[in-house]
């Protein structure tokens, strides 16, 4: 089954609308240094009624008192504190990576599934499908592809054997 992530930066009911019940929202919000919790709970309550799991990204603490299905760990967060926390049995640690450190880092800090990027999208941290495969190879955890998906090339993906990808255009 595949399974779709959709980073939103801001609650918009009209694109979480046209997802379907194999897609995840993750909530990052990295424009605002205020956390703004009343958000974040119209959020999780509106994913609710859809049927859509819902993740906080870079603040584990504030999703597992907000009770959300998950949260996600960027790249830069380097973080081991979370590893002291007690979790509910459905709750999901996901994270990024560009590089093998950034992977053994995602490892040790347990997450569950790796969101490795960027597979299209030509940015500094581009892989392209060569360096993506021989990446996810280096790695026990699922991966997720990231970066640069499009309904154009989302039939590549059956080349690389995966088939869990996130991104934010793709969605919209």
């Amino acid at each position: 089954m595949i399974k779709k992530y959709y980073f939103i930066n801001k609650f918009e009911t009209n694109n979480i609308d046209k997802q379907d019940k194999q897609t995840a929202i993750i909530y990052r919000n990295y424009s605002s240094k205020i956390i703004n919790e009343e958000i974040i709970i119209r959020i999780k309550k509106y994913c609710r009624k859809k049927g859509i799991k819902f993740y906080l990204s870079n603040n584990i603490k504030l999703a597992l008192k907000l009770n959300l299905n998950g949260a996600y760990i960027p790249s830069f967060n380097k973080s081991y504190k979370h590893l002291s926390y007690s979790f509910k049995k459905n709750f999901k640690i996901i994270g990024s990576a560009h590089n093998l450190k950034e992977i053994r880092n995602k490892e040790t800090q347990n997450v569950e599934k790796i969101f490795l990027s960027s597979l299209f999208k030509k940015n500094k941290n581009f892989l392209g499908i060569n360096k993506f495969k021989l990446l996810s190879k280096l790695t026990k955890k699922r991966v997720v592809i990231l970066g640069g998906i499009t309904k154009d090339n989302k039939k590549k993906l059956t080349l690389l054997n995966q088939s869990d990808f996130a991104g934010i255009s793709y969605f919209e």
